[in-house]
């Protein structure tokens, strides 16, 4: 639906608005009082929420167990919590209005710890929440808000952020120290969420008044302190460029964004001749989005909107719009070669004013000027090097100038292959697909839940014929509940053997290739498993080195498709199937619950064996659409086939 961030409001016809706080220009007083959420989803979703345009579709099995599994969390932690702290106020009321005087009665009495209250609605702020926990801020009466999450909190170095950790025996921030090599994880919802108790708290008085935290317990069963107020999202700006924003001014914009989408919806439903504030675009929020009956057939409609391509976005989307370019098939008409001079930031409007101006012999630089070398490089390349070489540029392509999207010459080639009748072509400038191959050759894909890894598996080929190494499939799986120091010992296991193929591989002077398909999942959970192992720097050394190959990155290097290329996507390609139905990573969540917890011994060892043939498959999958990539993917038309 719509992609949210900073400078959404180019879709708000007049509801100009300031950087940090928003400046609404609706009368908001006509919404409901909103819940914490509201901020961080798509604002097509809250749109749709009150205009109700169609039958929502039903909440998939997935989404039912998440929201069951985090309800479940949540309930246990706050016993414990109850247990640890005997003194903590309960808040343990039905009634909302009843729930709210006792909130406020138990923060006058000075409690400590309040468990499960409601803070008082904002009818000013137009906000309602429910914090998890409120922990009292050492030697005042004031309160921070603490949310329950069944996900980890930690990452590693490259994706978190700097924050302070407390136990649950004395969960303030009084108790708090930051962990030398610790990072937080920096999930977007959970900030915002922390932020919108954050006003509340300041609405009704009772907020800490020196500076902004906010607390996170996740599986870890430790409160992770954000601090609410850092610099920590990066964001558009007026200037075009990006700059980096606190979560207090993330949300105060997104949240009162929500407020105008909301009230011009009313005002709609009232007065339909009233416009709507914004309009569906593509984001990965729509894929579990009850309203995506509506915008799906909306957006696919004729040649589909520009946002359908992948990675577009939605500055993209606003930027093609502005340009009169609202599907795929008016993208595909742009010129590439003039696409990519605009994205390699030359200016042509100079130049194509000159032409019919000017004589056609006229120099390029006789006309932008001889000190933009980097443009008149480019200009070369390209081969433009007069005002009569520019007359075959596209004027409408060059048009973007102005506001160029990142990537538009590879959008221009997204959209002609995503309308091409070949599910795949070589791109520009490929005239032969290549991957890097070994003598000895490891596909490897690990399977996980909120709570850690339970599964690495691994497929072993010897392409040497010298039966150097045990060839087949190998599964490191634990069906024990997840514990860190288990996790750890799984994973140790994995990298001792993954280690000896290695040493094998090169005791017998022969190359060693491991491959994944998107190395994101696999690099972050070697890097938090590594420390705790002492193997931080083999881990490092491995990955950095060309024996660690992501197979995603070579296929796109590559290959264009126009359309998702996940590996269930592109193995496809190569012929190779899934041996277990609907095949996910979401699916297999509950294929675990039912591994782990099943109290019938044929459910569980069905469950077992679903999620080990699918993992099997995976590894299976990569290496058929690596031997595709190394043969007939050289077969798939060039792009250049579609258009110049």
């Amino acid at each position: 639906m719509f992609a949210t961030g900073l400078n959404a409001s180019v879709f708000a016809s007049d509801a100009v608005r300031t950087i940090g706080r928003v400046t609404v220009r609706h009368d908001v007083s006509v919404v409901v009082p909103q819940g914490a959420y509201v901020a961080s989803r798509c604002p097509v979703r809250a749109q749709w929420d009150v205009l109700r345009p169609c039958a929502p579709l039903a909440g998939s099995p997935v989404a039912e167990r998440r929201v069951a599994r985090g309800r479940a969390f949540e309930t246990e932690v706050l016993r414990r919590l109850g247990c640890l702290h005997t003194d903590a106020v309960v808040i343990d009321i039905d009634q909302r209005a009843e729930r709210e005087r006792a909130t406020v009665a138990a923060m006058e009495d000075g409690a400590a710890i309040i468990i499960g209250g409601r803070l008082p609605t904002d009818h000013s702020g137009r906000r309602a929440g429910e914090p998890d926990v409120l922990v009292r801020a050492q030697g005042s009466t004031s309160y921070w808000a603490v949310d329950i999450k069944a996900h980890r909190t930690h990452d590693d170095a490259l994706a978190g952020v700097g924050a302070a950790w407390s136990t649950l025996v004395a969960p303030g921030t009084e108790s708090s120290e930051a962990r030398p090599g610790r990072w937080a994880r920096k999930r977007r919802a959970d900030l915002l969420q922390l932020a919108h108790y954050q006003r509340m708290l300041e609405a009704v008085g009772f907020a800490v008044p020196e500076g902004r935290h906010g607390g996170i317990v996740g599986v870890e069963e430790e409160v992770v302190w954000y601090d609410l107020d850092t610099p920590v999202w990066l964001t558009p700006s007026s200037t075009g460029r990006q700059k980096r924003r606190s979560t207090m001014e993330v949300y105060d914009f997104e949240f009162d964004f929500r407020l105008d989408i909301l009230a011009v919806a009313l005002e709609h439903q009232a007065h339909p001749p009233v416009p709507l504030l914004v309009v569906p675009v593509r984001t990965s929020e729509c894929e579990t989005c009850p309203w995506w009956s509506w915008c799906g057939p909306v957006l696919n409609v004729g040649d589909g909107d520009v946002s359908l391509l992948p990675s577009t976005g939605w500055r993209a989307f606003r930027v093609h719009r502005d340009h009169g370019v609202a599907d795929r098939r008016q993208l595909a008409e742009l010129d590439h070669r003039t696409a990519t001079l605009v994205a390699d930031g030359v200016d042509l409007r100079p130049l194509l004013a000159a032409v019919g101006h000017q004589p056609d012999a006229t120099p390029v630089q006789d006309v932008i000027g001889t000190r933009k070398t980097a443009q008149l490089t480019h200009l070369r390349g390209a081969g433009v090097l007069t005002v009569g070489d520019a007359r075959a540029l596209c004027p409408k392509t060059a048009s973007y100038c102005d506001d160029a999207p990142s990537g538009l010459a590879d959008q221009v080639d997204a959209a002609r292959a995503a309308l091409g009748a070949s599910p795949a072509y070589r791109r520009r400038g490929v005239e032969a697909v290549s991957v890097p191959r070994g003598d000895i050759e490891v596909d490897v894909d690990m399977e996980n839940v909120e709570a850690g890894v339970y599964l690495w598996g691994a497929l072993v080929r010897d392409r040497s014929g010298r039966g150097a190494v045990p060839r087949g499939y190998r599964a490191f799986v634990t069906w024990e509940p997840l514990r860190p120091a288990g996790e750890a010992s799984l994973f140790g296991g994995f990298w001792e053997w993954l280690e000896d193929l290695r040493s094998a591989a090169a005791a017998n002077n022969l190359t060693f290739r491991a491959y994944c398909y998107n190395d994101g999942a696999e690099n972050t959970h070697m890097r938090r498993l590594a420390p705790i192992l002492g193997l931080q720097d083999h881990v490092e050394a491995f990955m950095a080195s060309d024996e660690w190959v992501d197979l995603r990155r070579v296929f796109e290097a590559q290959l264009i498709t126009g359309g998702p290329v996940g590996l269930k996507k592109t193995a496809p390609l190569s012929g190779f199937a899934w041996e277990v139905d609907d095949p996910g990573g979401d699916v297999s969540m509950l294929h675990y619950e039912s591994a782990v917890q099943a109290m019938d011994a044929t459910e569980a060892e069905g469950a077992r064996t679903w999620l080990l043939t699918y993992n099997r498959n995976d590894v299976e999958a990569t290496a058929s659409l690596r031997a595709w990539l190394a043969t007939g993917a050289s077969s798939c038309p060039p792009i250049e086939s579609l258009g110049s």
